[in-house]
């Protein structure tokens, strides 16, 4: 049974529906076959399978980031400014701990942390830092800030940093993916650029005005209608015109599969507008069509969506534990999954490997398994609100 709260159920689900598709990108990282090599939108590689399996796990860490502005305006709602700037700032302090200790060591079981990849936590985290600040200015400002990094970054594609300076750095961290070597053979992968994260949070932030309690449900329904269809129009038309909005232009292929997955092989890191547009609309248009639909599925997916950052740290854990198993079960050099610096460029491991077949049935086993772990919790969190610790979990 599904306590009742005052939390917006159709936010939940959605949040929920992310979490379970995330699974499915984990899964493959770990499980199949050139999964540490391929790039499985490499128009050269793929199949139409693979790239719909990278391609709709795309909705996910946007989803979620946007999501996490959202709750924080709900959150903000029954607190003072300064009560919630104290929220905000220490919880993302908080993840980028939790990202560099927790999450580093999971994804890689590396004691050593030799391999230290900032992911989505992290840019959670840092926008979260962001976003405590812009809550004292006007809404209409943060909007326009909003609007600035997510719709502008792209004009920033062009420059291109290739040292390890101290302003490379900086710069890596802002909007250009990279890999930083230090120490003795040690590396830092700098995974999630944050300038469109934080633009994207700041507009998940105002998106709560439509959530206030005295916010008529029909206007809300209109906007979202508005919105989600205007943001998949973006992307048509920018994309179709190929002039602006992502990294890499689509180009016709040889055959018309290929230019079809030229056309939806949008960038991801840092999110480009484009990338955005296809991700943030459905996504829209999606809470409209749930907004007041209740039944055993919704009730499924609604338990992962208000426990996000265990069921995010559990299923990575339990997915890594599995890829050892069946590295034992069938054979393998287990410790070639303890994913060093070193080990994680091993060619061994080009061989190793499943069918895509068998990564949807891990991903299936995964969820099912984790899903009365995450009842219990969310019962616990929702019987236990008094305890104020529970919200930075």
């Amino acid at each position: 049974m599904i306590p009742k709260t005052n939390r917006i159920e159709s936010i939940d689900v959605l949040r929920g529906v992310v979490m379970v598709i995330m699974a499915l990108d984990h899964v493959r990282d770990y499980f199949h076959y050139g999964s540490f090599f391929v790039d499985p939108t490499n128009l050269e590689t793929t199949t139409p399978a693979l790239f719909f399996t990278r391609f709709i796990t795309h909705y996910c860490a946007p989803v979620f980031v946007f999501l996490a502005g959202t709750s924080a305006f709900l959150y903000g709602s029954k607190k003072t400014k300064p009560e919630l700037f104290k929220f905000l700032f220490s919880r993302g302090i908080w993840l980028i701990v939790l990202e560099i200790v927790i999450n580093n060591l999971i994804w890689t079981f590396d004691l050593t942390y030799s391999l230290q990849i900032f992911q989505v936590i992290w840019a959670i985290g840092f926008s979260m830092i962001c976003l405590s600040f812009l809550i004292y200015l006007p809404k209409k400002i943060i909007l326009i800030i909003g609007i600035v990094l997510i719709a502008g970054h792209n004009l920033l594609d062009g420059f291109v940093m290739q040292d390890q300076s101290f302003r490379s750095i900086i710069w890596y961290l802002l909007h250009q993916e990279e890999g930083l070597l230090y120490g003795s053979g040690k590396v830092v992968f700098l995974h999630y650029p944050i300038i469109p994260w934080i633009g994207l949070m700041a507009l998940g932030y105002l998106f709560g005005t439509f959530y206030k309690k005295d916010f008529d449900v029909m206007v809300r329904g209109k906007w979202l209608l508005l919105l989600g269809f205007g943001a998949l129009m973006l992307f048509f038309v920018l994309r179709g015109l190929n002039v602006y909005g992502d990294l890499v232009p689509w180009t016709h292929q040889d055959t018309t599969a290929k230019t079809i997955f030229s056309f939806f092989n949008v960038t991801k890191y840092p999110p480009s507008l484009l990338f955005l547009s296809i991700t943030m609309g459905p996504a829209l248009l999606f809470l409209y069509i749930f907004e007041n639909t209740k039944n055993k599925l919704t009730d499924f997916f609604l338990v992962f969506g208000r426990v996000p950052l265990f069921y995010y740290f559990l299923h990575v854990f339990v997915i890594h534990v599995l890829a050892i198993a069946g590295m034992i079960i069938f054979g393998g050099d287990w410790h070639f999954m303890i994913l060093t610096a070193e080990n994680f460029s091993n060619a061994k491991l080009i061989t190793y490997g499943y069918s895509l077949f068998v990564v949807y049935m891990v991903w299936i086993g995964v969820v099912l398994l984790l899903y009365p772990f995450c009842k219990k919790y969310m019962i616990y969190k929702a019987k236990n609100k008094d305890k104020w610790w529970l919200s930075y979990l």
